[in-house]
């Protein structure tokens, strides 16, 4: 969907000024009075992109009106939901105007307006209003540019629901992975805390003091992001309270680059990668080695979990990552990876069979629409 919608803001924008293009290729960078008011226009238009990105708000719309405003080459500018006028750039008696229903714009005798409505999935969500001084005739090229910046705005509301949708679908996709976490485990984890307490008291403690934050972090309700850097004591966490289950079948090599520790991932990334390995190494068998490599990747960072366990054939490996095996955890992180940074940044997973297997994650280093808590 977001790649449709992003078409039709190349084509809203093409449509509104393309005529502008062609100024910019003007030898020695000269533009003429007009070259100059049309890329003043592109400017416009690319600067509203950021602000309705986040909605139709008073805010947004208050940000985005002077822009729209130099866009239509306007008097006056308004935008409006569906009950009232949300922000108006222009002259004191049209500002005064902010609050009031579209109509009172309208009736105003000073000017003459030209309005477009915004449509989000074929609903009218509200209106764009160029309004222009009386006597002024209005061309079809201003109608035309008006329609184009109200397609504008409308595909840039859209996007925002979007974002919307797909941040609710990340905390219920999130909510089921904490959900998954095994009563099992924490009942196993608990009892490797009891069967210390009287022989290794100081280990004991150490452990509960990693259970309460194990479970602190799991079901902290904060944003969906964090630094790798705080993923992995996580994980170290989820280790030390299995090797008190396991002891020596368990072996663990950490190396991590440090360049990536600030790079941000979905919250609960890395353990379900690192359960799947102990479940199906110590747990099926005599043992097994895990290794957790981070690398610095330029603007990437990769993360490689691996084992010498018993391995997957590549069927099963398809269907992990599409939850039909039994569970949801890395088919859960696969999802929310794509869902947050694109469809190059799913797990990939090389299944050995009989010779373990190796999970790979890769997040950028810097994203925008990736905040740590």
């Amino acid at each position: 969907m977001e790649i449709a919608l992003g078409a039709l803001l190349g084509a809203v924008i093409t449509a509104s000024l393309v005529a502008g293009l062609r100024f910019l290729s003007i030898p020695h960078g000269v533009l003429t009075g007009e070259g100059r008011a049309m890329q003043a226009a592109l400017d416009a238009a690319t600067a509203t992109l950021p602000h309705l990105r986040r909605g139709l708000t008073p805010a947004t719309a208050n940000r985005a009106a002077p822009y729209l405003r130099a866009l239509t080459q306007a008097t006056a500018l308004a935008l409006a939901d569906a009950e009232r006028l949300l922000a108006v750039e222009g002259p004191g008696w049209a500002r005064g105007l902010v609050g009031e229903p579209l109509d009172a714009l309208l009736a105003q005798d000073e000017a003459t307006a030209v309005v477009a409505p915004l449509v989000v999935r074929g609903e009218r969500v509200g209106s764009l209003v160029a309004v222009y001084e009386r006597g002024r005739r209005v061309t079809p090229e201003d109608t035309r540019m008006v329609a184009n910046a109200a397609a504008l705005v409308a595909a840039q509301v859209e996007l925002a629901h979007v974002d919307e949708q797909e941040e609710r679908l990340a905390r219920a996709e999130l909510r089921a992975l904490r959900a998954q976490i095994s009563p099992h485990f924490l009942y196993n984890a608990l009892a490797a805390v009891a069967y210390n307490i009287h022989s290794r008291p100081d280990e004991a403690r150490e452990l509960l003091t990693d259970f309460a934050d194990f479970t602190r972090y799991a079901f902290r309700r904060e944003r969906p992001f964090v630094p790798i850097a705080d993923e992995l004591q996580y994980v170290q966490k989820y280790l030390n309270l299995e090797r008190a289950r396991f002891g020596d079948r368990l072996r663990v090599r950490l190396e991590v680059a440090p360049e990536i520790l600030p790079a941000a991932m979905p919250v609960l990334s890395l353990q379900p990668l690192v359960e799947n390995a102990v479940r199906h190494g110590v747990e099926g068998g005599d043992g097994v080695s895990i290794e957790i490599v981070g690398t610095d990747r330029g603007t990437d960072a990769e993360i490689v979990v691996r084992d010498d366990g018993g391995g997957m054939t590549p069927e099963v490996a398809r269907a992990a990552l599409e939850g039909r095996s039994g569970g949801i955890g890395l088919s859960n992180v696969d999802r929310r990876l794509r869902s947050s940074f694109g469809p190059e940044y799913g797990l990939a997973i090389d299944p050995r069979p009989g010779a373990g297997c190796e999970v790979r994650l890769t997040v950028p280093k810097s994203h925008p629409g990736a905040r740590v808590a």
